[in-house]
């Protein structure tokens, strides 16, 4: 799929079999569905500084679980760079080419059966530890059962997701904030979020309970709050070492 904007029109280009029901999403995907007219920034100066400069942030919706959730379980526990790595080396092993005139090695999501079929030894080699590879597995076997039906909310999916071992508070909001573009939900348990959230809005480090309660003037909107602070919040100042990757291939 391409698309181009010009104007305040989007232009939509797609190919493959899913060519009709991906271009007839984008509208979701680019936040149509979106109730930021209800949000009401006015608790806090910042928050209501990077609501007026950020005009064009919008939570968008796949309507995929199974496209978010893959990632998200890829993210559990590790660095963002392992996670990354790990993605890429997946895409290679397991996505099938995109078809259209995509970019040379650009690959698409591979499909639950696919990632049942990946053996050990090449998890391994994609440098997937153990747990991460159970959860997988196990969302994978259930997939066809995670998808939002109609109607569908945030709690409802969530609820969903807390029954398949290995998938926690953190990896079902991550997936319901890009499933569902839910602007409420927020990602607990995050090691960076917290501290994001404690040093923008009070000057200080805080663990998940003080950023929840922080939050919470804006409830409804919590996670619309925490995307408007990635964009233009601040961090603690960085006093240790950074985190080094871990080496699972060699393990």
């Amino acid at each position: 799929m391409h698309l181009s904007g010009n104007g305040g029109e989007v232009r939509v280009a797609a190919w493959g079999p899913g060519a009709g029901w991906a271009g007839s999403a984008v509208p979701r995907w680019l936040g149509a569905a979106d109730p930021c007219a209800e949000f009401r920034p006015d608790e806090h100066p910042l928050v209501v500084r990077l609501h007026r400069s950020t005009p064009w942030l919008r939570l968008g919706s796949t309507g995929r679980t199974w496209d978010a959730l893959v990632p998200a379980v890829l993210e559990q526990k590790v660095t963002g760079l392992e996670a990354h790595r790990t993605w890429r080396e997946l895409l290679r092993l397991a996505g099938e080419p995109a078809p259209g005139p995509a970019p040379a090695g650009m690959r698409v999501v591979p499909s639950a059966q696919r990632v049942l079929a990946v053996t050990d030894w090449e998890w391994h080699r994609c440098g997937l530890d153990g747990a991460r590879r159970r959860a997988l597995r196990a969302v994978a076997s259930v997939a066809h059962r995670l998808e939002p039906d109609d109607g569908c909310d945030s709690p409802t999916l969530q609820r969903r997701l807390h029954t398949v071992p290995g998938i926690g508070v953190w990896t079902a909001a991550e997936v319901v904030q890009r499933a569902l573009g839910c602007p409420d939900t927020v990602s607990v348990g995050d090691y960076h979020l917290k501290n994001l959230v404690g040093w923008s809005l009070a000057g200080r480090k805080t663990d998940d309970v003080g950023m929840l309660q922080l939050l919470e003037p804006w409830s409804g909107h919590r996670q619309r709050v925490v995307r408007l602070l990635e964009v233009g919040g601040s961090m603690p100042p960085k006093r240790g070492p950074r985190m080094v990757p871990t080496q699972y291939r060699g393990i």
